[in-house]
């Protein structure tokens, strides 16, 4: 099994949510109000005055085959415009209880 952990800009929740649906996961732990700045490029999502805009962040845990298509949806999402921002993480699940 596979985490995917995603981090994105608030308003991509609906988007993001549905290819999740689209892949048939269910399963899901969500933040609503998560502040991050990207790496590289990109303006901050702080809450604050300055800078408004927050993230959100989810994780799932799903087989390791769905990670890629999952991904190559949460790409194309992220290409639609470059300033809102997401970022998707994998990690090996080791054990579940």
């Amino acid at each position: 099994m596979k985490s995917i952990f995603i981090a994105f800009d608030q308003a991509y929740y609906d988007q993001v949510m549905g290819i999740l649906r689209s892949h048939n996961i269910r399963g899901f732990t969500g933040w609503d109000r998560v502040q991050g700045r990207g790496s590289n490029t990109g303006i901050p999502h702080l809450g604050t005055h300055a800078w408004p805009s927050l993230n959100s962040a989810i994780i799932t845990i799903v087989e390791k085959a769905k990670v890629k298509p999952i991904l190559k949806d949460l790409k194309a999402l992220d290409e639609t415009s470059k300033l809102m921002g997401l970022r998707a993480f994998v990690w090996d699940i080791e054990e579940m209880i």
